[in-house]
């Protein structure tokens, strides 16, 4: 059975209106965000860095220096104090190197953050390989508690020859509302009695 129109074209025309802008929503916050991850993860478009690296056996080129500058940066709404302990560092393409960044949340409420890294020239996104990260996963700070957050990389020896600086960037996000189970769970252990011998 169809249901009939309203009457007044003026209500016709507000319904259309209304189903087009909510389909338009629906595209923007379900569709959108993983195509556009497949199309940063396909032709590397962002900077977006890979996943975890597994280190192989190559050899390190002493003969070239590639300098290395990082940056950080706080989604609004984000309170922790975040940032590198050093803004660059000059490494050999092949040796694995560490570098940390430190959070600080002073906030009176515990907190998750989610560090999201983007690479700058897009011509060494291929190239820079993170074996361990603290972005891999979120980062959970309670009150007043601050945090190194070590982060080992190698840049392939095989960069582009033109390319003497690499920029890594992370933006960091709150999204303790988006993971409260951690929450509960990080509160739960800490309540735990430990056992006396």
């Amino acid at each position: 059975m169809k249901l009939p129109m309203p009457q007044n074209p003026i209500h016709a025309l507000c319904l259309k209106l209304g189903a087009l802008g909510f389909a338009m929503f629906a595209f923007a916050i379900w569709v959108m965000p993983p195509l556009y991850d497949v199309l940063c993860e396909v032709t590397g478009l962002n900077g977006k860095t890979g996943g975890r690296y597994e280190a192989t056996v190559a050899g390190v080129d002493s003969e070239r220096w590639v300098t290395v500058q990082f940056l950080a940066s706080n989604n609004e709404g984000m309170p922790w104090s975040f940032g590198p302990e050093v803004q660059s560092v000059r490494v050999h393409p092949g040796e694995q190197t560490v570098i940390n960044y430190r959070a600080h949340n002073p906030t009176d409420r515990d907190m998750i953050g989610q560090a999201i890294p983007s690479l700058a020239p897009f011509k060494a996104t291929n190239y820079f390989h993170k074996t361990e990260c603290f972005c891999f996963e979120q980062q959970l700070l309670k009150a007043g508690e601050s945090a190194d957050l070590p982060m080992y990389f190698i840049v392939d020896p095989d960069l582009p020859a033109q390319v003497r600086t690499i920029t890594l960037s992370y933006a960091l996000f709150d999204v303790t509302d988006r993971h409260p189970e951690l929450l509960v769970s990080s509160a739960h252990m800490s309540n735990e009695p430990t056992a006396q011998p």
